[in-house]
Parts: structure tokens; sequence; C-alpha cells
């Protein structure tokens, strides 16, 4: 176990104490002094030395001396202590200063802020250096757990002081609170891999599911209810029977009309005008047979003679289209052949001249005649082989021109003839497409109307006489007809309302079996939830059994305190808590001093086993105890003593030193 022990703690000018040092050597002490004499003061400069804040855990809190409320400038604030770490010794020192600045043209020095200066063993260091020392002794949070009594229960949250009871004992698994209890054997099988904790949120989203539910029935089958048809007196069977004996009578009224509507007379006479109106059909189709047959040959001939046109037309168009870019390009051959033969002109017109230097040109001197003769004849020869070779160039391009444009006339003249020919063939078809129009005219004048046919005319009139006929042996017939419709609409009014009284005994049926329904779902509700709050049982018996054996496994890591990690509700339930007891005493609730120091002592020797780490034991309010659990860990006791107005240092029965 990592062992922190003070040796030497000294303070200047620290909330109010000018000077005071304790020679503790390592060893257990008591500091006495009356109320106000500064005794949690130096608690405030030990914490404050390692961690910025005081024993309260603020991190603002007066470090200045003060007098009659005011503070006191210029002085610097310093506290120092020696520790004994694992047998090595370490100094640390802090020392909080005021910064006073002179500004350019001011005779005085104005405040400007504070600075902390930072020492270990005696050498100067930057905060992070100075806070990463402290930090690799022991983390602040872990430290202050084992320096104070009441740190524990008095500033840390109770969810927190319960992760830290659970890292110590180590949490129980969900198969270790099953195996310890026959009643939850089968508590596997209904939480199939959720956590107790989401199986009940399960439970209890589905409970307030089926109690909205089962809330909503009652009111369903009561407005049922309330919409149920009044059937008393009524039987079932006579409306039935009267149904069917009405339906039976409308039956027969309308079969008598359909026999008044098509009497023998008037179906003979129906059967007479079919004949007559298939003769008709026949005579109709004969006479459109023979006047029709022409126009539509003649139609169809005038359709493929147009067709064989727009042909004609279109291979003319596409010959003139050819010949429209022949024309493109002789226009363009002619002009080239014009500047080949401008260009042939030129070149040879060109004579020859010389005007080569005669002088030597290193010397100046003349040359001899017949150099320069030579040169004169030399410059002639190479003048008319350019000039020769150039006039057979232009010559050669313009025969190729010639030869180009030769070839495009030829074709002009052909399609010119192509054209002349395909023209010729247009014009005689459409000489012929007229002849043909000629007598596609002739043709359809010639057609005569069906109606100016004797034979068509002559079965119309005998048509519509006997038309005439059924007519009158109908309207005969009407008075009759209508009589009896009047008894068949009375029949069918009797009939629906008879059939609507008999709904009411359908409506009722429906009803009834929805009711049913309804019941059906409510004891299936009633039984779901029956068996979710077995499965609510389960759960809470084993929350309880896990917080037996939770309590169990943590208590019996304390020598004095026990913890109560789960409070009881007044529906049954249980509720996550961490509260400390004392003999059965709460922490917060009437637990005196003397009972609260050394709960908070039997909580610091579990903690310091636990992390490894022994540190300084700062007892505020000592005198409250008459003896403190023994403890492995350097314990410095404040005690109120009245009769000492000043600090008075005690180790163990020998006196250290008193406060300046």
């Amino acid at each position: 176990m990592n062992r922190l022990t003070l040796t030497r703690l000294s303070l200047t000018n620290f909330k109010g104490v000018r000077s005071f040092v304790i020679e503790m050597n390592g060893q257990n002490v008591q500091i006495f002094g009356d109320n106000a004499t500064g005794k949690t003061t130096l608690f405030d400069s030990f914490i404050w030395l390692l961690f910025d804040k005081d024993s309260q855990n603020k991190k603002d809190f007066a470090i200045k001396t003060l007098v009659d409320g005011k503070e006191l400038h210029g002085l610097e604030h310093e506290v120092e202590a020696t520790f004994d770490f694992n047998g090595k010794p370490l100094t640390l020192r802090k020392v909080y200063a005021e910064k006073w600045t002179k500004k350019r043209g001011s005779a005085t020095a104005e405040f400007s802020g504070h600075t902390t200066d930072y020492f270990i063993d005696g050498v100067p260091s930057k905060k992070n250096e100075y806070a990463a020392k402290v930090d690799s002794i022991i983390k602040e949070d872990i430290f202050k757990l084992l320096t104070s009594p009441s740190y524990f229960n008095e500033q840390v949250k109770w969810q927190d002081r319960r992760k830290t009871l659970l890292d110590i004992c180590g949490d129980i698994t969900t198969d270790e609170v099953i195996s310890s209890n026959s009643e939850l054997h089968r508590l596997q099988e209904i939480l199939n891999g959720r956590s107790i904790e989401d199986h009940r949120k399960v439970i209890a989203a589905r409970c307030t599911e089926i109690n909205k539910e089962l809330e909503k029935i009652p009111v369903r089958i009561d407005e049922i209810q309330r919409t149920l048809p009044h059937l008393d007196g009524i039987e079932k069977q006579s409306f039935e029977a009267e149904i069917l004996q009405l339906n039976s009578d409308i039956d027969e009224k309308m079969t008598l009309i359909n026999n008044i509507r098509n009497g023998s007379a008037i179906s003979a006479k129906q059967k007479t005008i079919q004949e007559i109106e298939l003769a008709m059909l026949q005579i109709k189709q004969e006479h459109q047979a023979n006047s029709n047959d022409k126009v539509y040959s003649l139609k169809a001939r005038i359709q493929e003679e147009n067709s064989n046109a727009t042909i004609l037309q279109s291979k003319i168009d596409s010959v003139n289209q050819r010949k429209q870019m022949n024309s493109y390009n002789l226009k363009d051959l002619n002009d080239n052949r014009e500047c080949l033969l401008k260009e042939w002109h030129e070149v040879n017109d060109r004579v020859f001249t010389h005007e080569s230097d005669c002088s030597c040109p290193t010397c100046g001197q003349s040359l001899p005649e017949e150099q320069v003769q030579s040169a004169k004849d030399k410059a002639l020869a190479e003048f008319n082989k350019t000039k020769s070779e150039r006039l057979e160039s232009i010559q050669k391009s313009g025969k190729q021109v010639a030869g180009k444009l030769e070839e495009l006339k030829k074709s002009n003249d052909e399609f010119d003839k192509e054209i002349e020919k395909i023209e010729s063939q247009l014009k005689d078809k459409k000489e012929f497409l007229t002849s043909l129009k000629g007598q596609l005219s002739t043709a359809e004048s010639a057609i005569v109307d069906i109606m100016e046919n004797p034979s068509y005319t002559g079965k119309l009139v005998e048509k519509q006489k006997i038309e005439t006929e059924i007519r009158e042996l109908r309207e005969a017939a009407d008075q009759s007809i209508q009589s009896i419709q009047f008894e068949v609409s009375e029949l069918k009014t009797k009939r629906d309302q008879l059939q609507g009284e008999l709904g009411k005994f359908v409506v009722a049926d429906q009803s009834q079996k929805r009711i049913g329904e309804l019941k059906a779902q409510e004891r299936e509700l009633a039984a779901e939830f029956e068996k979710l709050e077995g499965e609510l049982y389960l759960t809470e018996e084993f929350i309880r059994t896990k917080v037996n054996l939770l309590e169990e496994r943590i208590n019996s890591k304390f020598k004095y305190v026990t913890f109560q990690l789960f409070d009881q509700q007044i529906n049954g339930g249980l509720t996550e808590t961490c509260q400390t007891l004392y003999n059965g005493v709460p922490y917060d609730k009437g637990l005196n001093n003397a009972a609260r120091i050394n709960s908070g002592l039997d909580i610091i020797n579990t903690l310091s086993e636990h992390y490894g780490f022994s540190a300084p034991i700062f007892v505020d309010n000592a005198e409250a105890v008459t003896k403190l659990i023994d403890t492995k860990a350097q314990v410095v006791s404040l005690v109120v003593s009245e009769m000492d107005k000043a600090l008075r240092v005690e180790q163990i029965e020998n006196v250290i030193g008193e406060a300046v």
C-alpha cells in the first residue's frame, strides 16, 4: 500500500494566520483551539496546497488576511508542506501574491491581479508540472475521500457514493442472483436476453396499454347496448314468412304484366317484323354491292397512282439537288482555273536580271571578267530552270482542273436528260390520274339511293304498317297494366317495411356478436395483465434478492457502518438510494457528531484498502469523540478548546508548538 504522511506544515498570511508551523514527523497530532482560532484553516491550507480548493471543496474562497473586514495588501500568502511518500521526502510550496504594475507616466504602482508560484522540493515549477506531480501521487477525488471523514457522506452525491461502493465490492450478475433464489428460476426464460431494468420498462409500458384498453371496453359495450333495436314482441319467423309471400305475389303480378304486354297477336306481328327487317337487309346489301364496287376500285387505283407520282417527283428533286451541287463545284473550278491562268502569265512574263556584286568580298578588288560571266550564266540557268518548273506545275494543275470541269459538265448533261425523262413520266402519270378522277366522279354520280329501290321501300311500308298495329294493341293493354303495377308498388312498399323490421334482427345479432368479442378481449387482456403482474413480482423479487446480496457483500467490507442501497416504496416497489447507517441510524437523520466521525473513519479505512493508499486524515470537531476508531492512516485531530485562544499542537502526549 502507498503511504503518504505529513511531516511538517507551515502557513504564512493564510486566511488570517500570520505564521504557523506544525512539526508532525509523520505522527498523529491533536490541534487545540477556541472557535475562530484557525483549526479549519489548517485543513483548508492543506487542501489548497494540493488542489486549489478549501476543505469544503470550494475553489473560490478568501485566502488573504483581513483586518476590520478589509484585505491587507502587499503580503505573500504561502503554504508549505513536507511529506513522507513511501519513505521518500517530498516538499510542496505554493505562494499567492498580489501583482502591482506601474503604468507609463505614473509615479505609483496599481494593483493588476494576482500571481501563484509553485515549488517542488524547492525548485520553481510551472502550474501544470506541479499539478502533474500531485496527480502522480493520487487523484484529487480519491485523495479527498481518504482525508476527510465527512467528505464521502456530505459532499459526494449519493449516486457517486453508490458507484464507489459497487466499485469496491463488484456488482452481482443476473445469474448469481437467480441461482441464489429458487423462486427466480423461471426469470431467465421470461427475460429472453433483456436486462431486469429493460424488462420492467416493457412490462410497465404494456400494462399501461392494457389498462387503457380495459378502460375503453366497458364504454364500447355500453355504446353498443344503447343502440340495440327493441325486439320485444316481434317474431322473426312471421316476418320472414310474410316477406316470402309478398315476393311470390309480386312475381305473379309481374308475370301477368309480361303476358299482357307480350300477347300472342303482338308476338306474331313482332315475328313478322323480324322477317321483314331480314329481307330489307338482304336487299340493301345487294343494292350496295352492285353500285359501290366500281367506286371502291377507282379510289384504290387513284391512291396507288398518287403514290407513284409522289415517288417520281422525289426522284426529280433528288437529281436537281445533285445537279445544283455540281453547279457549285463548277463555279469553284472555273475560279481556280482563272487564278492558275493569271499566275501562268505572271510567271511567263518574268525577265532575268543580274545584279550581283562584281568585287572580291575580302580585298574589294574587281573580279575577273570570266568569273563575273560565269556567275551570270549560272544565275540565268537557275532562273530559267525555276521558271520552267513553275510553268510546268501551273500547266499540270490547269489540266487537272480542266479535266474535272469536263467531268462535271458531262455529269450535268446526263442529269438534264434524266430529269427530262422522269418529268415526261410524271406528266403521263398526272394525265392518267385526271382521267381516273373523272371516272370516279361519273361512278359516284351513278349510285342510286336505297330509298329509290322499290323492293326496299315496299318492305319498309309493310314494316311500318305492322308496327302501327302493334302500338294499337299495346295501348289497349296499358290500362290493365297500370292497374296491376299500382298493386305491385303497394306490395313492394309493404315488403320493404317488413325487411326494415327484419333488419333489426341482423343489427341485433351483429351487436351481440361484437359485445361477445369485446368481452373475450377483456378476458384476454385481464389474463395478460395478471401474467405481467406475475413477471413484475419476479423482477421485484429479483431486485430484493440482489439488494440483500449486494448490501451483504458491501457491508461485509466495513466494520462499523452499513449501507442501505434501496428504499421500499409504498406500492411495494424499490428505488435506488445510498444511505449510510451507523448502528442502524441513518447518517443524516439524528446521528451525533461522534458517530458521524467514526463512521467516516470506517469508510476511509475500507477505501484506503481498496485504493491501496493511506493519506493524512483531518478530523474536525474531534472533541465530540471520546475515542476514535483505529485507523492505519496518520490522523490530525482538530479539537475545540475554549481555554486555547491560540492554536496548540500536541503529538500524542507531547506539545509540539503554538500559533504565533
